[in-house]
């Protein structure tokens, strides 16, 4: 993903955008009738009986204005939901969420038609002709507005719940892990196993999370300044003034500096577009959040660890067909996102904070058997080394011998593990 259009998508998604964009439109559209009045013969209105399109715009405010104030009170109702009840990291994906900011804007829009449709009306600039183009575009109005309603119905009774915020966050992370698998090293040439010698470390010019990577413009900067450039992050790394982002072998001065750290954006919180891992973050935190003390909701933990195994086992159907990543920048190196990460993000804290509740841990060994069932080597590796900690940790935690039992038997069946690995801390 580029870096403008990584801009660009911030701006669409933001809830101002579509709602201003769908008021100018009912503001366009309820002016239209002023412009097209001479297209029509005199006297149709009469006839048909559009001289009634004020009453009916009159109606359409006063419903339209309730409507929004409704909607708005209940996403934001949804946002605190989703803050309290998951995690707060989640909140920002419903608020961006643009089905229901569909809905909004569509009542936004529909509140500024009618509005604007009744001051021209005060004015008299439509005429017959043109009353009759306002009365087909309200006609228009009311039947999207309809739809609009049925849809928002079902939509706004499920916004904020756990299970719509879950395959929430499981969209938005399986959409990057998408664009990730299909293009690993973000064009670049595959690192070397060691840094170069002579390669001078670059670091940022700020502290925060590096959010993209312009691959590209490293790429030109190398072309026209003779560099080789290792990309020693990855989107998401928490970026300060002493961690170098990049190794380069060339010749460097100030403005060069400047210009190799402007191909990095780095912004206060990581977001999900181009770091896959963030949005496992995010899950995770909803199964930590699930089984806290106050909360002790083992079936959301449960739920996560499904969205989880469905998400990696989608990322090694991608990763195992072996297809060579495409070559872009052959003077930028870089390294894929690695496995074990992936690993280290969800199943750690889980495991953690799930040890005392033997339904949990009885899905994270079917869990661990799921993955490694894919064939591919580096999540195969990962799950039984997890597997094996899970299980080291979850019976140092569960009291009841049976229950003991009945997991080492599961996790035997499973994964293969007889007992838990002799002197390994968990």
């Amino acid at each position: 993903m580029s870096k403008w259009k990584l801009s660009w998508g911030r701006v669409t998604r933001r809830m101002w955008f579509r709602s201003t964009l769908y008021g100018a439109l009912g503001v366009a559209t309820a002016l239209a009738g002023a412009f097209a009045k001479f297209l029509l013969p005199t006297g149709l209105a009469t006839r048909i009986g559009a001289d009634s399109v004020g009453n009916i715009l009159g109606i359409l405010a006063a419903s339209m204005l309730t409507v929004t104030i409704f909607s708005l009170s209940t996403m934001v109702s949804a946002y605190g939901s989703a803050s309290s009840g998951a995690t707060p990291r989640a909140a920002r994906l419903l608020i961006e969420d643009t089905r229901a900011q569909g809905a909004l804007a569509t009542f936004i829009g529909a509140f500024l038609f009618s509005i604007v449709g009744l001051i021209a009306l005060s004015t008299g600039i439509y005429g017959d002709s043109g009353r009759l183009v306002l009365f087909g575009a309200t006609i228009a109005v009311i039947v999207v507005i309809t739809v609009t309603l049925l849809r928002s119905i079902e939509q706004l009774s499920r916004f904020g719940r756990m299970g719509e915020t879950i395959d929430l966050v499981e969209r938005a992370t399986l959409q990057a892990m998408r664009l990730r698998a299909d293009d690993p090293l973000l064009g670049a040439s595959p690192a070397p196993d060691q840094i170069p010698e002579d390669a001078s470390p670059l670091c940022a010019g700020k502290v925060g999370y590096v959010e993209h990577i312009d691959t590209a413009g490293l790429s030109a900067l190398a072309e026209q300044h003779d560099l080789t450039i290792q990309v020693t992050c990855q989107p998401g790394t928490f970026a300060t003034p002493d961690r170098p982002l990049l190794s380069v072998q060339g010749r460097l001065d100030g403005d060069l500096i400047t210009q190799l750290q402007a191909t990095f954006s780095l912004g206060d919180t990581r977001i999900i577009e181009n770091d896959p891992r963030y949005g496992l973050v995010v899950l995770t935190e909803i199964a930590q959040r699930a089984m806290s003390p106050a909360v002790n909701d083992p079936g959301t933990c449960i739920d996560v660890i499904g969205t989880c195994v469905r998400l990696l086992n989608g990322w090694a159907e991608k990763r195992a067909r072996g297809e060579p990543a495409e070559v872009r920048f052959p003077r930028v190196h870089m390294a894929p996102l690695a496995e074990a990460d992936m690993f280290d993000d969800i199943f750690p804290p889980i495991s953690r904070d799930a040890a005392a509740s033997l339904e949990v841990n009885i899905r994270l060994q079917k869990a661990y058997a799921a993955i490694a069932a894919s064939g591919y080597a580096p999540m195969q590796q990962a799950a039984s080394a997890h597997a094996a900690l899970s299980l080291a940790r979850a019976l140092q935690h569960l009291d009841f011998a049976p229950d003991r039992a009945r997991l080492s038997s599961i996790a035997l069946r499973e994964n293969g593990l007889s007992a838990p690995p002799q002197g390994t801390s968990p």
